[in-house]
């Protein structure tokens, strides 16, 4: 879909409630090719993680002139979504992982790993594991079927726990926690 500024396009890989558009959703997780420097959509009342998937890196120029380096090594980084940032793509395009929640309504929570790790949400919450690179694995358990991710895949817990199991070489993971405010 395009971006909401039309400076690009994005995938959604994830939203609740599901088939919210961008001004209604309560959480949100895209992926987008960032090719040439430019700004960013603003969503007012809206938190933003991002995380560099692929490339070299992105450095992001806020209107405030703070400025901040992201690569595939960096911690995701969390920032408000209706802050003016421009974002410039280092050594060429880049792949990142967008994560949303709408303030008063959800907070979520970021994090790269690449050791075994347990999806759980409770009562109104969510996990979802995005596969940056490599192979990870969801085990059958309690009755429910396992399942085999490749790189770009995502696996979503509503309302219990999963294992996620990553492949032997090169996997790289985005743990996204959402939690109701």
């Amino acid at each position: 879909m395009p971006w909401k500024n039309g400076g690009g396009e994005t995938v959604e890989i994830a939203c609740f409630p599901e088939g919210a558009g961008l001004n209604d959703f309560g959480w949100r997780v895209s992926s987008a090719r960032v090719a040439v420097a430019g700004p960013f959509s603003l969503f007012p009342g809206v938190d933003r993680t991002l995380s560099v998937l692929t490339g070299d890196g992105l450095m992001l120029d806020f209107a405030d002139g703070a400025e901040v380096r992201l690569d595939l090594a960096s911690a995701p980084y969390a920032f408000p979504a209706d802050v003016p940032v421009a974002g410039t793509p280092l050594g060429g395009p880049i792949t990142d992982l967008n994560v949303m929640t709408r303030r008063g309504m959800f907070a979520h929570r970021v994090t790269r790993m690449s050791a075994p790790a347990r999806l759980a949400a409770g009562a109104g919450a969510f996990a979802l594991a995005f596969v940056a690179a490599g192979e990870a694995q969801v085990p059958a358990q309690d009755g429910r079927p396992g399942a085999a991710l490749a790189s770009g895949d995502a696996a979503l817990v509503t309302g219990g726990a999963a294992m996620l199991l990553p492949g032997p070489e090169g996997c790289r993971l985005l743990l996204v926690e959402f939690a109701p405010a």
